[in-house]
């Protein structure tokens, strides 16, 4: 039988096949520490650019005059006021929304002049 000795198939010893599996273990972890570097310094330079800068500190501020009063107007759209009698605020809100929604109206087209819980007996 005829028998080829390679470069490939070369008999090596378990001394040799080990220092090159730990070479090439060595290889890939350096491999990885380097691109765990390079992804940490990119997350640094994102962060630096997305960093607001400090709000420079303020100077000594003067106490604000007190504000004059202000004459209490209703709002633009508004239908005046509403008399609740025993009806929570919360639940005057929703009546007056269902009402607005079945009709198919704008809440600030209705008026509501009040709302009352009708009990039965």
């Amino acid at each position: 039988m005829l028998y080829m000795k390679t470069a490939l198939t070369a008999d090596i010893g378990i001394l040799e096949a080990g220092i090159t599996a730990l070479l090439g273990y060595a290889v890939v972890f350096f491999g990885l520490v380097l691109l765990m570097a390079v992804v940490m310094g990119l997350g640094k330079v994102m962060m630096a650019k997305n960093a607001k800068p400090a709000p420079a500190p303020a100077a000594e501020v003067e106490p604000a005059a007190p504000a004059p009063e202000v004459k209490k107007e209703e709002a633009k759209g508004t239908a005046g006021t509403i008399l609740l009698h025993d009806v929570p605020e919360r639940e005057a809100a929703m009546v007056m929304a269902v009402v607005a929604h079945r009709l198919g109206k704008p809440l600030n087209q209705l008026r509501f002049k009040s709302i009352r819980e009708v009990k039965e007996k």
